[in-house]
């Protein structure tokens, strides 16, 4: 095994409760002093909690909640999300990242956290990996007043383990591991979720076989495990022995192609038939944009609708199209032809809708059944207001049916990732 072991210089970077710490940042607070959560308390309780404050984390407030659950004892401070504002304090950390390394050395996991292959700068610097990083996290400070906190390891794996089960843990926010370090660092950890790459689904399956902790999972029968889950479970083999042959510039080289269009909306108040069409309708348009805009065509349609926390329940559902397609009229039909199969007439608090098997747009044959002046009409309506929604904006035009109470896209057009922009 010795053989799959990288002997890299890799660190890993998280902005420390990142929302709340900008927030905190430009109020000038203390954000280990200060009670605050970032949330749009005017949407009411079941508004969905970004971040909280790392004080408020010691209260044991988990960063992902709603309004309602917060603790009623203490003088929360509410600020609207702002996410125009934090896509702007994290470009300009990524460039504090480029005063120290090259572009093709950082992988950007996310808006709050980033890979950093340090290897061949130490020499350069004259410094140790910690002492790289020691002074990134207080350059990012000093210029933003935003905490971070940083794990080190001979791979990517092994940098975000130490990030994620000890540099929170440390004084200075900062954890260096190596492979002999797993049996006291990693093996030990219990639930099995607490490690990076293994969700609650997977501990289920693990623990199925007698693994609950990572030591269970490092000393199980590869070949089992390979047989039991495939690909995955020979990965979660070498993952738990800290082998991982990923390189930030290998990911870098990579392009994801999605093969899925997709959005989900949650709802801040009970929508039933026929309101809830107004809001199917103008998530197909959303979805049927992107698939204009990428030149595909979508041969499956996804439907789901989860109902309001009292009740509980909702259904998911797949349906093919006749053929692939682009259109509105047929991806709406066949959201409406799943909900009058399975929906029960509940309160819906959230939809989703995605389409899925994409073609290259080439042509649309069209059925005897079909109208081909609409389908033609249709392609030319909507394409010229993807054209107009281009130059002046998504809000520039919109269904005459926006204005009506039950609407949303306006105020979603106003978003960055479903929040205030």
């Amino acid at each position: 095994m010795e053989e799959y072991k990288l002997r890299k210089n890799i660190i890993c970077i998280d902005l420390k409760s990142f929302y709340a710490s900008v927030e905190c940042a430009i109020s000038g607070l203390d954000p280990f002093k200060t009670p605050l959560v970032v949330a749009d308390k005017e949407r009411g309780g079941g508004s969905i909690v970004l971040a909280v404050s790392p004080y408020l984390k010691t209260f044991g407030v988990p960063n992902r909640c709603r309004v309602y659950e917060l603790p009623k004892n203490i003088d929360i401070i509410y600020r609207k999300p702002k996410m125009e504002r934090y896509l702007e304090y994290s470009t300009r950390i990524v460039e504090l990242y480029l005063d120290f390394v090259s572009e093709e050395d950082i992988y950007v996991y996310s808006v709050d956290e980033v890979f950093i292959d340090l290897t061949g700068y130490l020499q350069y610097y004259n410094m140790t990996d910690y002492e790289i990083a020691k002074k990134i996290l207080k350059t990012i400070y000093d210029e933003t007043k935003i905490y971070a906190t940083c794990g080190i390891g001979p791979n990517m794996l092994m940098a975000k383990l130490a990030l994620d089960i000890e540099s929170k843990h440390s004084p200075d926010f900062i954890a260096k591991w190596d492979y002999e370090d797993l049996p006291a660092k990693l093996w030990t950890v219990t639930p099995l979720s607490k490690m990076w790459g293994i969700g609650r689904n997977m501990e289920r399956n693990l623990n199925s076989l007698g693994i609950y902790k990572i030591e269970d999972l490092a000393k199980f029968d590869v070949k089992k495990l390979k047989k039991k889950f495939g690909i995955i479970g020979e990965e979660l083999y070498y993952h738990s022995h800290g082998i991982d042959m990923s390189l930030i510039q290998e990911k870098l080289g990579v392009k994801p192609i999605s093969k899925s269009y997709g959005i989900g909306q949650t709802l801040f108040q009970d929508y039933y038939k026929p309101e809830i069409f107004q809001i199917i309708r103008e998530m197909v348009d959303d979805v049927c944009r992107r698939l204009r805009v990428s030149k595909k065509m979508a041969k499956t349609v996804h439907f789901g609708l989860a109902y309001s926390k009292e009740i509980g329940g909702g259904f998911a559902r797949q349906t093919k199209l006749e053929q692939p397609s682009q259109n509105e009229s047929h991806v709406f039909k066949a959201c409406l032809s799943l909900m009058n199969k399975f929906y029960d007439n509940s309160p819906i608090r959230v939809v989703r809708i995605a389409v899925t098997n994409f073609v290259d747009k080439k042509g649309y044959q069209v059925s005897l059944f079909e109208d081909i002046n609409q389908v033609v009409k249709e392609n030319a309506v909507f394409s010229a207001i993807d054209e107009i929604k281009e130059k002046f904006g998504k809000n520039s035009v919109n269904r005459a049916s926006s204005e009506l109470k039950h609407s949303t896209i306006k105020a979603r057009n106003d978003m960055i990732g479903g929040h205030n922009a």
